[in-house]
């Protein structure tokens, strides 16, 4: 496979700034891994590398010299950005209340060829394809060659939605590195839904490229030309999909959310609320891809398992994909979590070492004592049940240190209850059982993975000593801990909506012992207060005066 080949065009670029920038970077050294030049009023020219940023002489950047560079520019767009004809360089202004420039930023614009390989079998498949990452990861140099291949290698009708002229270079001829795809421009940023629309009904094209989708009209452009048959290939704010999922604007890209109500009996056995997020759709993007680094990449290959994953509090394990110098791609599976849950870790599993052995070529009879001690080392784990606590944080507090420790779904498995000072008001029927059939509970402050750590290394450290010890010291705590929380809910609901609304509140239903702690609580602000409710739901309602 070919390595990597790259064209940038430097010089055309290096010569539209002042002569003693040029002469900073006169040297090869100097350009290397250039991103960008950074030219602000008054301030010394600064040249931008990965990591690093390096101050191009000492003089301050004069007012001459920043309007001599402007006037050697074209024409600046509404979006504030200039290009260099024939070329991927993008020069962004900033400007005062005047509108007159005060700043540059002269991004270097590069054509990568290879970086392709990393997603070409998704290219095979048809499906939509969004990229994800941080800013100058090079979600643009991808999306440039992807264009490329779809239109020269696979032969497809590709037309390119070029906001910014980024894709495919300033002036009306478009930069050969994305081959025989078309180039679309957009006059006005806010215009690109619009001419996303355009090119689907007036170019009949088999695949729209699109960079940078950032609100809610263009979101839905892309939907309306995925249902079409269409393959978009697009990039879109946000590094991950979680914070896609997060964001109310872009969210319909990979399907959206809404809230759902469970029944009871369905909101018991999944541990949550009656409320719960769920996705609304199929995603408009049935691909994703996160670039964590330019030569690392993670494949969403079903962003619809991915959300519903993610909105359950579960954390997917994507398939990892790294791009060697020789061009060569080489996947990096992530390592089970050793909890018996299916969900991954939470935190990134260090990479395999290629030169150790495999442990699947082992011989069977290795296989089976390995098995044999894994069993009788999950028998001996602590089953701990979660009450409030992300489950994926005891996961990384046993892959981080080790510990023999499991956590479980049933009450009747667990040797004992982890959860927040608010889990159990939540849960009353919870709390009776454990009470019940003698679980201790241990309550930490908050969901939080050294609060977690802390309780853990407690519990394992007191396994050792009798059981009825931990069952009666943590029980304890849990008590006194639930009742703190109880008399902190119940002056928050007086003081905050009461008092000042004038509007009648429910709490959290409690024990007897807790609710009429409330109420002494309720006495002292001279408010009246009753119980509603049956048996373990029974809850004080909080009266206006």
């Amino acid at each position: 496979m070919k390595p990597k080949r790259i064209t940038d065009d430097l010089d055309r670029l290096l010569d539209l700034l002042p002569l003693a920038v040029q002469q900073a970077l006169a040297t090869p050294n100097s350009r290397e891994q250039l991103l960008e030049v950074v030219l602000d009023l008054g301030r010394v020219p600064e040249a931008r590398y990965p990591g690093r940023a390096l101050a191009l002489g000492e003089q301050c950047l004069t007012r001459d010299d920043l309007q001599t560079t402007v006037d050697r520019l074209g024409q600046f767009g509404a979006d504030n950005r200039a290009g260099i004809e024939r070329t991927l360089h993008r020069i962004s202004a900033i400007r005062n209340r005047q509108r007159e420039v005060v700043g540059l930023t002269c991004r270097v614009g590069r054509a990568v060829f290879g970086t392709v390989a990393m997603v070409r079998d998704l290219l095979d498949s048809g499906q939509s394809l969004l990229l994800m990452g941080r800013p100058g990861v090079g979600k643009t140099t991808a999306l440039r060659e992807i264009a490329r291949v779809l239109a020269d290698d696979l032969q497809r009708r590709v037309v390119v939605i070029d906001t910014s002229n980024e894709i495919a270079g300033d002036g009306d001829i478009p930069h050969p590195a994305i081959g025989r795809a078309r180039r679309m421009q957009v006059s006005l940023p806010e215009q690109q839904h619009q001419v996303m629309i355009e090119a689907v009904e007036n170019h009949m094209p088999e695949v729209i490229v699109i960079d940078e989708i950032g609100t809610e009209l263009e979101a839905q452009a892309a939907r309306t030309i995925a249902e079409r048959g269409v393959q978009l290939v697009a990039t879109a704010h946000g590094n991950a999909l979680a914070n896609l999922i997060k964001n109310p604007t872009l969210s319909d890209l990979v399907g959206g959310i809404q809230a759902v109500t469970l029944g009871d009996e369905e909101a018991r056995r999944r541990r949550t609320q009656k409320t719960v997020l769920e996705r609304a759709a199929e995603p408009t993007f049935p691909v994703a891809v996160e670039m964590n680094t330019r030569n690392r990449w993670s494949i969403h290959a079903d962003v619809a398992a991915t959300v519903d994953q993610l909105l359950r509090g579960q954390l997917p394990r994507p398939q990892l994909r790294e791009l060697g110098s020789d061009g060569s791609v080489r996947l990096v599976d992530a390592q089970p979590s050793r909890s018996s849950s299916p969900r991954p870790a939470l935190a990134a599993v260090p990479l395999p070492d290629p030169q150790a052995p495999s442990p699947r070529a082992a011989p069977p009879a290795q296989d089976h004592a390995e098995a044999i001690s894994a069993e009788r080392a999950d028998h001996r784990a602590l089953q701990v049940l979660c009450c409030g606590i992300t489950p994926q944080l005891v996961d990384e507090a046993i892959r981080r240190h080790g510990w023999p420790v499991r956590w479980v779904d049933d009450l009747h498995e667990a040797d004992v209850v982890l959860s927040i000072r608010k889990g159990l008001g939540h849960q009353p029927t919870l709390r009776r059982q454990a009470r019940e059939s003698r679980v201790p509970v241990l309550v930490i402050k908050s969901d939080t993975l050294p609060q977690v750590e802390r309780a853990l290394e407690r519990l394992l450290a007191r396994r050792a000593g009798p059981q009825d010890q931990i069952s009666h010291s943590e029980s304890q705590d849990g008590d006194q801990e639930d009742a703190l929380a109880a008399l902190e809910e119940c002056r928050l609901a007086v003081e905050k909506v009461v008092l000042p609304y004038g509007r009648p509140v429910e709490l959290l239903p409690r024990s007897e012992q807790v609710r009429q702690m409330q109420v002494d609580l309720v006495t002292r602000y001279r408010l009246s207060s009753d119980v509603f409710g049956q048996a373990e739901q029974q809850r004080l309602r909080v009266y206006p005066p």
